[in-house]
């Protein structure tokens, strides 16, 4: 109803409209001039028109409309020519008042309509049709009633597409995040180790081999992640991106310390603190130039606490490109971490390095609302 056209909307009304028997009875059965018959009837049938033009704006914003205008003068002219049997146009003035004039003109302009709806059964000594003026009363209630239900159910239905808009855009937000992290880290060893072959292409031929051996692994790798990550089943661990990283920085000559058991984490926690291993990584190898990293790991009191450590550059350059507001990198890491309670830290070291921390609770954050 809300989306379709207004008649559509306006075919609801149809049943109001059997008060039309007491003029649809006059022009039949009161002995008139057949010229005066006719014109009854046009004038009733221009004024169904315009007020179902009129209600089938209900809950639309409200204005004073030219249909509105012509259906009132109207049911006065065709009540004050006919008589009683007419003055139940009013009933349908007062609905098209309730459908369509501003909340502060509302009920004065009810009263009117009822009042003169009741002068006109009085003036015509009628008194069986003096249920008629507190029907305009009850119409204006209901339609009243029915207006506010349309404005509501058309603002919930608005919400929801909005919220289904904004579900897709951080959906494609998380996906971009999650493209970064797999193809940077990828990416980089491919590119470090590739230029390392170059190198040893001349003096080593063997070990030249070796290192595209692992270009070849770690790009057959990457697209198995991001076939993963499109059909949204990809999952990172902690353990897989500690023995990856060792690979990497192990073969761009970077000395490496790492945890000597990785304790078993639930898997959102696991997941994260992989991710962070993963871009800790790709920033030592892009950034840092470092000859050391230190990854520790400790789980108790509740939380996982992850920190890598390096004896790299720890200001200037590397500390604009590492916390800039891009949306990825080590945003999109306090983003990850963030989402699951905990917290993600990084920032030089005194004395020189760089040091990335994360902290995450082992148990699900409460939402207090």
């Amino acid at each position: 109803m809300i989306r379709g056209s207004r008649w559509a909307q306006a075919a609801w009304a149809a049943p109001w409209l059997l008060f039309q028997v007491f003029p649809i009875t006059d022009i039949v059965t009161t002995d008139r001039p057949a010229p005066a018959r006719w014109v009854a009837a046009a004038g009733l049938i221009a004024f169904t028109v315009a007020y179902l033009s009129v209600i089938g704006q209900l809950g639309r914003p409200r204005a004073l409309r030219a249909d509105f205008v012509v259906m009132t003068l109207l049911a006065v002219g065709l009540a004050l020519a006919y008589g009683a049997n007419w003055s139940g146009l009013m009933i349908y003035v007062s609905a098209a008042v309730a459908a369509t004039l501003p909340m502060r003109w509302v009920w004065p302009a009810v009263v009117v309509a009822a009042v003169f709806c009741g002068a006109v059964v009085l003036a015509d000594d009628a008194s069986g049709l003096l249920f008629l003026p507190p029907i305009c009363l009850l119409t204006a209630f209901a339609i009243r009633g029915t207006g506010y239900l349309i404005t509501v159910n058309r603002e919930l239905q608005e919400a929801r597409e909005e919220l289904a808009r904004n579900a897709v855009a951080e959906e494609r937000l998380r996906f971009a995040r999650d493209l970064h992290d797999l193809l940077g880290h990828s990416l980089s060893l491919i590119a470090l180790k590739s230029e390392l072959a170059r190198r040893l292409a001349v003096v080593d031929p063997a070990r030249a081999a070796g290192e595209m051996a692992d270009v070849e692994e770690a790009a057959r790798r990457a697209l198995a992640e991001v076939r993963d990550a499109v059909s949204g089943y990809r999952q990172v661990t902690c353990g897989q991106a500690l023995a990856e990283a060792r690979a990497a920085l192990t073969g761009a000559g970077i000395a490496v310390r790492l945890p000597d058991v990785v304790p078993v984490l639930p898997g959102t926690v696991d997941a994260a603190l992989g991710w962070v291993v993963r871009e800790a990584t790709t920033n030592v190898l892009r950034h840092s130039g470092a000859g050391r990293v230190t990854v520790e790991l400790t789980e108790g009191e509740g939380r996982a606490v992850l920190t890598v450590t390096d004896d790299g550059a720890g200001t200037g350059e590397r500390v604009r490109v590492l916390g800039g507001s891009s949306g990825t990198g080590l945003a999109g890491l306090r983003e990850r971490v963030g989402a699951l309670g905990g917290a993600l830290d990084a920032g030089p070291v005194d004395g020189g390095g760089y040091r990335v921390r994360a902290v995450v609770p082992l148990l699900p954050a409460r939402v207090t609302v």
